[in-house]
């Protein structure tokens, strides 16, 4: 279905609160949704006097393929249902048809790798609601995927996903579990148990569609292929050109991403949109210039104007040293995951990522939020994308 631009485009986050369990919004049904491009505004640069005052007025540039905004809920699971999204894209792009798929189908096998990583680490380990896109693919491919219809990890006559009580009960029962000098058998069935009983059972096999799947074979079917997916960061601390575990709270599973210059990686961005991919985005939005209820996101040089998120402002120039100063310093954290579909002007000429958030319909733009180029530079933790789109600036290579 084809949604005109001020039906869909961005919307923002709700302040500061812990970034991934925010929206009351219940989920809406499967809904494709294709931006239409818009006609790109003349440029002008943001310091001018001619800007000053000017409103946004965002157009849409490019936009890929994606299906309607999902709500997370109370959950830190937002990289689930962002790189849900990302696949979801991923099969409108390869003609695979239009699939909600199962965030919580993922969640539930990731809370159980988490919890055998806990216990075997002996609590010296992460265990929360976290964990980053590369984990929902890694599961999608040791599990399988599952459709939403099939599987929603609600119980009959909720609405909205709320994992407080689950986490604190599998938080008990582990760190009591730690404590023991041996552990029997018996834990792994009881873990299941707890599982079960707040998400439901998983489906073994499931009929969708006039067919009868498995996970694995679902997967198959709509064309996933786990190695085709590449994960990328910029930090200093170690070598450009060579993998890295990203050390951050959340990579419970000590993943690796591939280090590039940050103008390689907005390269990457820029290139995938163009070639109608999509990208998961990983990044901070405890800034200032963020704002979900106004479906904006900016790097501004005066973060005390009045006008922030109503007018155009100048923004701050973003080095490969300021990430990495903001990265050491905790001033950028992993916070959110979202998904990259898109490119918008503003009314200067402006370069933006449309993002798509998993906070249900909030902001002016019904879930969806304009991000800068230079907040993107400066915030962004890592990405994922297709490996067909990767760019090397150094060789001009794809």
């Amino acid at each position: 279905m084809i949604i005109q631009y001020r039906q869909v485009l961005l919307a923002f986050v709700l302040g500061l609160v812990t970034i991934c369990s925010v929206s009351n919004a219940v989920a809406k049904p499967l809904q494709t949704v294709i931006v239409e491009p818009q006609p790109q505004a003349t440029a002008i640069a943001t310091n001018s006097a001619e800007v000053a005052k000017q409103p946004y007025n965002f157009q849409i540039e490019k936009s890929c393929p994606v299906n309607a905004v999902q709500s997370q809920g109370s959950t830190g699971t937002c990289w689930s249902f962002a790189t849900a999204s990302f696949l979801e894209s991923e099969m409108l792009r390869q003609s695979k048809g239009a699939h909600h798929l199962s965030e919580m189908f993922i969640v539930k096998n990731i809370y159980r790798d988490k919890a055998r990583n806990y216990l075997l680490r002996k609590g010296k380990a992460q265990f929360s609601e976290g964990a980053l896109a590369h984990d929902y693919l890694n599961a999608a491919g040791n599990y399988g995927l599952v459709p939403e219809e099939v599987y929603s990890g609600l119980a009959e006559g909720e609405e909205r996903h709320n994992h407080g009580e689950l986490v604190s009960a599998l938080t008990g029962m582990l760190d009591s579990l730690v404590k023991r000098k041996s552990l029997s058998d018996k834990w792994q069935p009881a873990l299941s148990g707890v599982l079960d009983a707040y998400l439901g059972s998983s489906p073994e096999r499931f009929e969708y569609q006039g067919r009868s799947y498995s996970p694995q074979e679902f997967a198959q079917s709509v064309g996933y292929q786990r190695e085709n997916y590449v994960s990328l960061s910029s930090y200093s601390h170690h070598p450009f050109g060579k993998p890295f575990v990203l050390e951050i709270p959340d990579n419970f599973s000590n993943g690796s991403f591939q280090n590039v210059p940050i103008d390689d990686l907005i390269a990457t961005i820029d290139n995938a949109i163009a070639q109608g991919y999509t990208v998961a985005w990983d990044g901070d939005v405890s800034e200032k210039g963020f704002s979900s209820s106004k479906g904006l996101a900016v790097l501004p040089q005066d973060s005390k104007r009045k006008d922030l998120f109503t007018n155009i402002g100048a923004e701050k120039v973003v080095t490969q040293s300021d990430r990495q100063k903001t990265f050491m310093s905790y001033s950028t954290t992993d916070d959110h995951l979202m998904h990259l579909v898109g490119i918008s002007r503003d009314a200067a000429g402006n370069k933006y990522y449309v993002i798509k958030n998993s906070w249900g319909e909030v902001g002016p733009y019904k879930g969806y939020l304009h991000m800068s180029e230079a907040y993107a530079r400066l915030k962004t933790v890592a990405i994922i994308v297709h490996k067909d789109v990767v760019v090397n600036r150094k060789t001009q290579s794809r």
